[in-house]
Formats: C-alpha cells, structure tokens, sequence
C-alpha cells in the first residue's frame, strides 16, 4: 500500500472513530456533563500520545510558538470539545456529525476571510450544495429528533466554525514543529484546563457513580477517539494531500448514524442519507478542480 492510500485510509479510521465519539458521547452524557466528558477524551487521550512522540522523538514548539499552542490547544481540545459534547444533550449523534462533517468548506471560508486561500466559483458552489444538504436533513428530520434539537445544531454549527479558525491558526505553528508534537502539546493544556474547571466545580465526582458500561464508554472516548483518533489523523496528513484527507469526515455521521442506533435508538430517516449524500458532494465539488480540455 503506497502512502498516500496508507493516509486516505487512517484519516477514514480516524473519522470513524470521532463520529462513533458523538454517539458513545450521547450514552455517556446523561450520567455527567460535558467538562468531565472532556478530561478524560483528553486526559487519556494525551497519556496514549505523549510516549508515541518522545519514542518518535517528534519536534516540539519552541520559543514564543508556545503561547500560540496554549492559546489554541486550549480552545480546541477544551472550549471546543465542553460545547461539542454540550451539543450532543440536545440534538442526536448522527445530526451533530453531520454539522460536523461540514468542516472542510467552514475551513475554507474561514481560510478565505483571512486571506490564506481563494474562495472561486467552485468552492463557492460547494459550499451551497454541502450547506444545502444540512439544512435538508435537519428541517426535514424534525419528527425524529428530540424536541430541542435545533438548538444542539446550532451550537454545534457554531463549534465547527470555531474548530474551522483552529484550523487555518495552526497551520504554521504545525510547520514549525511537528503534526504529532504540536497534537500532543495542544491537548495536554486543553485537558488541562478542563480539568481545572471540572475540579472547581466539582463535577469529577460524577465518576464515582459510573457503572462498567460507563467506564467502557470513557475509556472508548479517551483512547480511540482522543489518542488514536488524532494520531491517525496527523498519521493521514502527513502522507496524503489535505484535501483529500478532509474529505474522508464525511465517514463520522455514517459511524455516529449506525452506533447511535445501536446504542441509544436514535432513527436512521432518508432524510439523513439525502443529507449525508448533499454534503459528501459538496465538498467533493469544493475540494477539486475542473480538469482541463
């Protein structure tokens, strides 16, 4: 297998394992709160990389680039994950990956806004179409989700845009250090604050509570979709081209979709796949260029 299949395949595990995280998330989140939630995804999480790195002895920030990787692990691995996790108490698994599986044409307007890419006509296009095929699967599945889920969709849309500006910011901090160096150190202080916050409220003490499937569900969050998740996507963008990384996320609501059935009997409407199948295209059309005569 030649390396640039060997990425496109762990990016399509990686995205697997994050959109099977929204549905563990779901199970989970009843018995705690987002914050815990938080920890221990990255808690673990960074205890599953940190010895990877230093046997690869991967480069780390350096100097000033550390501020830049505090400042960001901070709100990606904490911020962003307390408001993805807190999205999943109103709305289904597999609606919130879909928000989710809209993050490369989020990226790309966000890259364009600040001026690090050109948005065209095709990208422009994409973006329709994948925005289109949200808005169908969320309006036309009202009667099978809960009755507040508008408002985890909302929340995780603005999550994602959030995610999308963590994104563009990391690129050159990334350079100047390591894919797997830069991961390790940025969720180390993002579980780190939300361990601070958690302490302070006292919300740890929730896990004395847990039952072994709980348990199950934690360890699932903090070894494959924290730890392994990531590393199989810095893994998969450092052998294969962004684009076509970004693009295997369209596999997490069809992972969330299939679990959330299982675990929590969360309906799988034609609505949904109509909505899957628009953003898929989307970012098809936004991620490629029309060839040549």
């Amino acid at each position: 297998m030649n390396a640039g299949r060997a990425g496109i395949l762990a990016g399509v595990l990686s995205s697997a394992f994050g959109g099977m995280a929204a549905a563990v998330t779901r199970f989970v989140i009843d018995s705690t709160d987002p914050v815990t939630v938080a920890v221990f995804r990255f808690g673990l999480g960074f205890l599953f990389l940190l010895p990877v790195a230093l046997a690869l002895r991967v480069r780390w920030p350096r100097g000033r680039d550390w501020i830049g990787v505090a400042a960001l692990g901070a709100m990606f691995y904490g911020v962003f994950f307390v408001v993805y996790a807190e999205s999943l108490v109103y709305t289904t698994a597999a609606r919130g990956s879909l928000a989710v599986s809209t993050l490369p044409v989020l990226t790309m307007l966000v890259a364009a806004a600040l001026g690090r890419e050109a948005l065209t006509a095709r990208k422009t296009l994409g973006v329709a179409v994948a925005m289109g095929g949200v808005a169908l699967a969320l309006a036309a599945g009202l009667a099978e989700a809960p009755p507040e889920a508008w408002r985890g969709d909302l929340i995780m849309l603005g999550g994602m845009l959030s995610m999308a500006l963590y994104n563009v910011l990391s690129r050159p901090l990334m350079a100047r250090s390591s894919a797997l160096g830069y991961a390790t150190a940025g969720m180390f202080f993002g579980a780190g604050l939300n361990a601070v916050v958690a302490w302070s409220a006292g919300s740890l003490q929730t896990v004395q509570y847990f039952n072994t499937g709980q348990w199950a569900a934690m360890l699932y969050l903090g070894l494959f979709a924290g730890g392994l998740g990531f590393y199989l996507w810095v893994y998969a963008l450092e052998r294969a081209t962004p684009t076509r990384v970004a693009n295997t996320i369209t596999v997490s609501p069809i992972a969330a979709a299939l679990l959330g059935a299982v675990l929590v009997g969360e309906p799988i409407g034609a609505s949904l796949v109509i909505g899957v199948v628009a953003v898929a295209a989307g970012i098809w059309i936004a991620s490629t260029t029309r060839s040549a005569a």
